[in-house]
C-alpha cells in the first residue's frame, strides 16, 4: 500500500510542479521556476509516504512565503 502512495502522491507534486516551472518560465520568475524543478524531481529521492508529503506541501507553500 505503501508504494501505491507513493507514486500517486508522487504523480500529484509532479503535475503540480510542471505547474509552477510553466509559470515561472512565462513570466520569468525564479521562485516559482525552481520550485517546479525541485516538485518534480523530489519524489526520487524521498523514501517515506509521510516525508514525501511534508516536502511536498513545503516546497508548494514555499512561493507565497519568498515571493
Amino acid at each position: 500500500m505503501a508504494d501505491t502512495g507513493l507514486m500517486l502522491w508522487s504523480v500529484l507534486f509532479a503535475g503540480i510542479g510542471i505547474g509552477f516551472f510553466s509559470y515561472g518560465r512565462k513570466q520569468r520568475a525564479v521562485v516559482p521556476l525552481f520550485t517546479g524543478i525541485a516538485l518534480f524531481t523530489f519524489p526520487y529521492f524521498m523514501p517515506n509516504l509521510i516525508w514525501l508529503i511534508i516536502v511536498g506541501c513545503a516546497l508548494i507553500a514555499l512561493p507565497y512565503f519568498i515571493s
